[in-house]
């Protein structure tokens, strides 16, 4: 199945001091750590709250709750393009910011546990979180930006900002 998704949106107008995601990303942020905690916490639980292993289980939630995003950026003379990999996701589950230098890609999901007997062998599990912010090499029209997501692969094209011309004025003589 092949999923398309135009679902980008230009953010608000750069400031200089700092994005203008700003507050959401650290929002996000605390988000993704309040799981990351509450997971650890399970964990120690699961191992019968023996003492000792705190450092292991905060890993193993992360390892278990955050993905990294790989990206492949590419330029040409008049365009960006980035793919990303966020398999799992859809475009309702995927959250996409462009500025004139930067593109933030995030997404979250919901997934339900599913209790079996018996004892766990081995288990894969896949992150329920990812954000990424990149840092853009040219500066691009966000109004022209689109994606398609494919096969857990996010496709982007970031047209460049026309470079601004010199242009010779002749002033007349009154």
């Amino acid at each position: 199945m092949v999923e398309k998704s135009t679902a980008v949106q230009p953010a608000k107008e750069q400031t200089l001091s700092r994005p203008t995601t700003f507050e959401s990303l650290f929002d996000r942020a605390n988000d993704v750590f309040d799981a990351i905690s509450r997971r650890a916490y399970e964990i120690f639980e699961g191992n019968g709250f023996t003492s000792g292993g705190a450092l292991r289980d905060w890993f193993q939630a992360e390892k278990e709750m955050l993905h990294p995003v790989h990206v492949n950026v590419t330029e040409s003379d008049d365009a960006l393009e980035i793919k990303a990999e966020v398999p799992g996701f859809n475009e309702k589950e995927l959250e996409i910011n462009v500025e004139p230098r930067r593109l933030m890609i995030s997404g979250k999901r919901e997934t339900s546990k599913e209790e079996k007997k018996g004892k766990t062998v081995y288990s894969e599990t896949c992150a329920n979180h990812i954000m990424r912010l990149i840092d853009l090499p040219a500066e691009v029209e966000t109004e022209k930006v689109t994606a398609a997501l494919k096969n857990g692969v996010l496709e982007l094209k970031l047209p460049k900002a026309a470079k601004p011309r010199t242009v010779r004025v002749q002033p007349k003589v009154a």
